[in-house]
């Protein structure tokens, strides 16, 4: 195959298996939420896994897909089963997170988990016990969420009472999006809002952090910052193969089922590209740092960042 085979171009009508799949995702969490009562408690996780989809699809939504109409693709994907975070803003954060020069960089990079050695060595034991917690994959999915949603919304409220009109008009949109949610378990299908986001939406954000834990590392030259997980179709298809992240990074408007296909035929060079950060499935990473860091939470060299002085 050549590159031209995977050229990167939005689609000029519908991506039937992204259409296909976020009609999936809906329905099947409908049809959990509506049949609560009569499923045994077990079985309403699997809405988890179909929410960190959504959360997967939004993702999917942010790069261009599956029109050529960024309205149509937004609106896709409008309702929220995890009451995150307003997608406009995650859009607007994660495309920045795609300047990869900036990869890890605790000032620059939206998603990055490194805080800035200085500021690690005022913080208070509280701080660094929640962040050591954080910093292991079991605290991730434990109490990640929360403290990735305390955080957001806390800077972002910040902005909002400075009457910045543009976070104003996305957390309407959210607040919109969110009490759809809310309406349709509570009042139409009857569920206790605690037990949907006990069972659902939260578990559902834990499974989306699973993927973030080891996307990055610190590492001199950006491009060895990024991972290539090789992970069963369960993994694979919950992330849409964003577990081959360096094939994501280098092309990033190609869609979710195309992904396979051009990581197969670039392999190696994926993996010179990124000096070998490759895990052979989530297994090795639960077995390796469910209980323990993968790096510190300083960044180790600011020597390897972009320095300030070159934004001015």
């Amino acid at each position: 195959m050549t590159e031209d085979t995977f050229k990167e171009t939005r689609s000029a009508r519908f991506e039937l298996p992204t259409l296909g799949l976020i009609v999936l995702v809906y329905v099947v969490l409908i049809a959990l939420v509506m049949s609560h009562n009569i499923v045994p408690w077990w079985s309403l996780p699997i809405g988890a896994y179909f929410a960190a989809l959504h959360v997967s699809l939004q993702h999917e939504v942010l790069h261009g897909h599956p029109t050529r109409h960024r309205w149509i693709n937004e609106a896709l994907v409008f309702i929220t089963p995890t009451l995150w975070v307003p997608y406009g803003r995650y859009r607007d954060t994660h495309l920045k997170h795609h300047n990869d020069i900036d990869l890890t960089d605790p000032t620059r990079d939206p998603e990055s988990y490194y805080v800035l050695p200085e500021d690690w060595a005022l913080a208070g034991p509280i701080k660094r016990l929640i962040y050591g917690i954080n910093q292991t994959l079991a605290g991730r999915m434990v109490i990640g969420p929360a403290v990735s949603i305390v955080q957001f919304w806390a800077e972002e409220w910040c902005h909002i009472l400075r009457f910045d009109t543009y976070r104003m008009r996305e957390w309407l949109l959210f607040a919109i999006s969110g009490s759809i949610t809310v309406l349709f378990v509570t009042q139409i299908a009857g569920m206790p809002f605690w037990k949907y986001y006990l069972l659902i939406a939260y578990p559902g954000l834990s499974l989306s952090l699973v993927r973030s834990y080891c996307e990055h590392r610190a590492a001199e030259r950006p491009e060895h910052r990024t991972i290539i997980v090789e992970s069963s179709w369960f993994w694979s298809l919950l992330f849409l193969f964003n577990n081959l992240h360096v094939a994501h990074h280098t092309r990033p408007a190609l869609p979710w089922y195309r992904l396979p296909a051009y990581y197969a035929a670039n392999r190696s060079v994926l993996l010179e590209k990124n000096s070998g950060y490759t895990m052979k499935g989530y297994g090795e990473i639960f077995g390796r740092y469910f209980l323990a860091a993968k790096e510190p939470i300083a960044h180790p060299k600011i020597a390897w960042l972009r320095p300030v002085d070159f934004d001015r």
